[in-house]
């Protein structure tokens, strides 16, 4: 009798009650691209479409046990970090997963909310960029993570290209640099590529306010093709397309007073099974 097993992604971020963002994006995200998805909470915001209000920590002792538990018993195909917001945390789930055998990490560095709100503090950066970008496969910040990463204005595309090259000096292997920051009516997104070579994403801006835990979605729909066994470059790009529809899908659907969240679930696909040998 033949025995399958489900391309499966773990999602270790943070909480977003209202359901647009954080874990509950990253479990739609996956979800809807076929995958199965399990869970670790790195913290608490309290928090709806409006920002967030107030952040509960969760105990670094409890992350680490909760990425054991799931490691030991359904190995994920790829993981996405999401909300990481203390020197501790990074320590704590960079070790942790140090336990294990390596398999693709997406790192999305949150650190400014869709409403402006700052999630993460200070001496996090460099624990962050010495422990945690060398680990992952691709980062994914916004235009005002690379701002903070890069110490420099991100304003535009030439700001983008040149905070891209300070933050590949930080030792990231290869970055997603997201630019739906931009004020122009095309938004472009660009990829430095493990070989310091770039690639440009371009789509049409929407207009809509309905971006809440966009870049959530995105890191973990990258993490959902690279689970499902695409290369990288592809996981970047079918990731920004799945992105794109979520938001034009959503775009004039009212859910809160605050910036809306993505159609999830446009077009969502059957749970993958593979053969097992």
């Amino acid at each position: 009798m033949k025995k399958f097993k489900y391309s499966s992604v773990l999602t270790i971020a943070g909480f977003d009650g209202s359901g647009g963002a954080g874990i509950q994006a990253d479990i739609k995200t996956a979800s809807a691209l076929g995958c199965f998805s399990t869970s670790v909470l790195t913290a608490l915001p309290v928090q709806n479409t409006q920002g967030v209000r107030k952040i509960y920590p969760i105990p670094v002792e409890a992350v680490a046990d909760q990425i054991e538990a799931i490691l030991d018993d359904i190995f994920p195909d790829a993981i996405k970090i999401g909300m990481v917001h203390t020197s501790q945390l990074v320590e704590t789930i960079v070790s942790t997963l140090g336990k294990y055998k390596k398999i693709p990490i997406v790192f999305d560095p949150v650190m400014v909310a869709t409403s402006g709100h700052r999630l993460i503090e200070e001496e996090t950066i460099t624990a962050i960029t010495e422990k945690l970008f060398p680990i992952a496969d691709v980062i994914t910040p916004n235009m005002d993570e690379a701002a903070i990463l890069a110490s420099m204005e991100v304003k535009t595309l030439e700001d983008l290209y040149a905070a891209g090259k300070l933050i590949k000096s930080l030792g990231c292997k290869s970055i997603l640099l997201k630019g739906g920051h931009q004020d122009t009516s095309t938004i472009t997104s660009l990829f430095y590529d493990e070989n310091n070579q770039y690639h440009t994403f371009e789509t049409i801006k929407l207009a809509t306010h309905n971006t809440h835990g966009s870049g959530c979605t995105l890191s973990s729909a990258i993490a959902a093709y690279l689970a499902q066994g695409k290369t990288l470059f592809d996981s970047v790009s079918l990731g920004q397309q799945y992105v794109y529809k979520a938001i034009e899908n959503g775009k004039d659907v009212e859910t809160g007073l605050g910036n809306g969240p993505l159609n999830h679930f446009f077009n969502p696909q059957k749970l993958i099974k593979n053969e097992m040998v």
